[in-house]
């Protein structure tokens, strides 16, 4: 067990020192904040979708506590450094549209049919689940297929790009998020079962921690953490090395698109932090003593409605602007008002997956019926 734990740190420090000498100082950095991610993630157990889906089935709000904190911890740094650098640090900010609403809404569903949503995607794949695997591989090209028609679904409607900070200054939109996601946290808490209310110490640890590195992710990328773009650069790779004439879609012949899909992968900061969370989940999943099973017995339909419903769950995160990490979590902790209208419209997504998840994801069983996943 040395060895291995060994092992894997000396796999953990030349993935870092690989990106270093490839690519720069800033890439091999950004590895290593990816890494932190999925070490925390999966070695603590910090989901996202989890959480949403056990306060609607077992009343239990812990996890989405823990989320709240560390989105306040994140905002309370993030609202000062975006002000004191806005020419060097941006946040994630979009346009709130009837794409975005829509897109949100269906990620909710769909990522509770996947077990995860975009990170816990990654995590689940990085750790060798076999649903996670699939689910990515659908992620990948559900948001690169949503890059190809993402300027006729903003065509719809969509308002201007609006910000806490605008409309009520740094300071004041700062105060008005920690007070609205306590406010969440209370709620939550009032709906809750007794004992499944104050999260567990590796949670608060948790959120800290993811905290500190989302800041990271900020300082050294210059943007806040997330996954979407990173998953979309990958498809369009693929296609374009199959072959695909991208310079005619209008996403990928804009100038910053063109040129990332032109350079090497390791100079997308997305994509750096995606690889490094694989790489820090498999490390946490194998450092264990007994990493258990990673393998699922689903019916021959639900390993299809797996790859489905990532496939549309990459598509509309790419409409909706993001994940529960680029929109809901990055979003809301660095000002976005789309941040906190894809929570709600995500959320009621979320409780549709919900209900549909016994129905669609079945485990195959010795007779080669199906129970519900």
């Amino acid at each position: 067990m040395t060895r291995t734990r060994a092992g894997l740190v000396m796999f953990a420090l030349a993935l870092a020192a690989y990106a270093f000498v490839a690519a720069g100082a800033r890439a091999g950095l950004l590895v290593l904040v990816g890494l932190g991610f999925g070490l925390v993630l999966e070695g603590l157990r910090f989901g996202f979708a989890g959480p949403w889906r056990m306060i609607v089935t077992d009343c239990d709000g812990r996890g989405l506590i823990a989320q709240f904190l560390a989105i306040g911890l994140t905002a309370a740094a993030a609202f000062p450094l975006l002000a004191a650098a806005p020419d060097e640090l941006f946040g994630a900010h979009a346009p709130v549209g009837l794409a975005m609403i829509a897109g949100a809404f269906v990620f909710g569903a769909t990522m509770q049919l996947v077990m995860g949503c975009g990170s816990g995607t990654l995590v689940n794949a990085g750790s060798g689940n076999l649903v996670g695997l699939v689910a990515l591989v659908g992620f990948i090209g559900g948001s690169f297929l949503g890059t190809l028609h993402l300027e006729w679904w903003t065509g719809l409607g969509t308002m201007p790009v609006i910000t806490l900070q605008g409309l009520w200054g740094a300071g004041a939109g700062l105060w008005v998020t920690l007070a609205l996601l306590a406010a969440l946290g209370a709620v939550v808490a009032l709906r809750a079962a007794p004992g499944k209310r104050m999260p567990p110490r590796r949670l608060w640890i948790a959120a800290a921690l993811i905290a500190v590195l989302a800041l990271a992710n900020l300082v050294i990328a210059g943007q806040p953490w997330g996954i979407v773009y990173g998953l979309g650069l990958w498809g369009a790779k693929l296609a374009d090395a199959g072959g695909a004439d991208l310079a005619a879609t209008a996403f990928w012949s804009a100038p910053a698109n063109a040129e990332r899909l032109g350079a090497s992968i390791l100079t997308d900061v997305t994509s750096l932090t995606n690889i490094g969370l694989l790489a820090g989940a498999f490390i946490a999943m194998r450092w264990k003593a007994d990493p258990g099973a990673q393998t699922a017995r689903l019916t021959a339909a639900s390993w299809l409605a797996v790859l489905v419903a990532a496939l549309i769950m990459g598509y509309s995160a790419r409409l909706a602007f993001g994940c529960n990490v680029g929109a809901f979590f990055s979003g809301i902790s660095t000002g976005s008002l789309h941040g906190w209208v894809w929570m709600v419209a995500a959320f009621g997504g979320s409780y549709l997956g919900i209900r549909l998840r016994p129905v669609l994801l079945r485990r195959a069983g010795p007779t080669g019926t199906g129970v519900p996943a």
